[in-house]
């Protein structure tokens, strides 16, 4: 059988073969596989087709539960690609349901990834890179470096690691409690866009993972350039972190607006393909005491998104050790809500979810800091699986 990749020699062994990871290959990569084993032109995509079912809609971690292929032929596969999910180093259980995931990648590097349930389905919150390159000063995976980009590969198993650990692979697709994807965890995802396309592709496939397109939610700092592209190629719904109303407050609190100031940011998101009222755009808006959250604030943003299909989404500041914010008070976010609703905007203010375990929104970050065990609810489950 023709090898797919070799590891570099050393010293001491002769070269060996590299599995190939399936998570990650779409349709085309499965083709390619099967032309690489030698199997012959007119059964790749027959073969190819099998694989995918049970890759991504069988959810299969073992190439010999594949029953429709043969031994032999199994046997072979089994030499060329692999099925394994990143490592669960924690799985960590929050007061409210929510789950928050650290996986190690193939390389030893961690990312994390929080399933929120909602009536007892739910969101899943993915990771596109490891660290983040924006530096957003009220959030904590900002203080983390970038260290990388997530491969294709890796974005999708953080999907599928997660569906083995609530068993929803044996249930019918309509019954699988991973409703819904957004793409606002670790990394900006416009900063890794081929990667995640590809991975967002192989997601909506009805054929595997299934989870539909007007499911799936891109939240961007701003990386204007590429926000045509993202309705245009991958066709999900977008989401924009705002968090200010002028450039001077926004360059302090996403710096990326240096670059990309709010009037280029909002003529962006006019144009952004497929916008309409039934697929409005979501403005994430973290409320900072005495820095964004006045009346003023809240009139000025209803102006800057006037004509744009939108709903704010008002994002209780969530505290992590060190931050130099504090959340605006009950009153204030309430008031704030009031101007924006009396403008016709939908503006929900997000329940903060799996704070006691440092999952909420802005509070992931993957180095080895941690928040101190006493801040930790006693209410809450660690389950070291590694």
């Amino acid at each position: 059988m023709p090898l797919l990749q070799r590891d570099a020699p050393d010293a001491l062994t002769a070269e060996r073969p590299v599995r190939a990871s399936a998570i990650g290959m779409d349709r085309a990569d499965m083709v390619a596989l099967m032309a690489g084993m030698g199997v012959p032109e007119r059964q790749r995509k027959m073969r190819a087709a099998q694989l995918w079912h049970w890759v991504y809609q069988q959810g299969a971690t073992d190439v010999n539960a594949m029953t429709n292929m043969s031994k032999a032929f199994r046997a072979e596969l089994a030499e060329a690609i692999t099925l394994d999910r990143p490592q669960t180093v924690t799985r960590q259980i929050s007061v409210d349901g929510t789950r928050k995931y650290l996986f190690r990648l193939a390389d030893g590097n961690l990312v994390e990834t929080v399933f929120i349930p909602d009536d007892g389905r739910g969101t899943l919150c993915i990771s596109s890179q490891v660290g983040c390159t924006l530096t957003c000063t009220f959030c904590h995976t900002g203080t983390q470096k970038l260290v990388r980009n997530l491969t294709a590969g890796e974005i999708v198993a953080q999907v599928m690691a997660a569906r083995d650990d609530l068993g929803e692979w044996d249930l019918p697709i309509e019954a699988r409690l991973i409703t819904n994807i957004v793409l606002m965890g670790m990394g900006e995802p416009l900063y890794n866009f081929d990667a995640v396309k590809k991975a967002m592709l192989i997601a909506q496939d009805g054929d595997g993972i299934a989870i539909s397109k007007r499911r799936i939610t891109l939240s961007t700092s701003g990386v204007v350039p590429l926000i045509p592209a993202c309705g245009a190629e991958i066709g999900v719904n977008l989401a924009i972190s705002l968090h200010a109303t002028t450039d001077e407050v926004r360059n302090l609190l996403v710096p990326l607006n240096k670059k990309y100031p709010i009037a280029e940011l909002l003529d962006a998101c006019r144009a952004y393909p497929g916008l309409k009222n039934a697929r409005r755009i979501t403005f994430e808006y973290v409320m900072l005491k005495d820095v964004n959250d006045s009346d003023e604030d809240a009139r000025r943003l209803v102006k800057l998104i006037e004509g744009i299909p939108a709903k704010i989404n008002l994002i209780p500041f969530n505290p992590w050790p060190g931050s130099p914010y504090e959340c605006s008070d009950w009153e204030r976010i309430e008031a704030f809500a009031d101007i924006v609703n009396r403008a016709g905007y939908a503006s929900p203010v997000r329940t903060p979810r799996g704070r006691d375990i440092m999952a909420a929104c802005g509070q992931l970050k993957s180095a080895s800091e941690r928040a101190p065990r006493a801040r930790r609810s006693p209410a809450s489950e660690t389950i070291n699986a590694g």
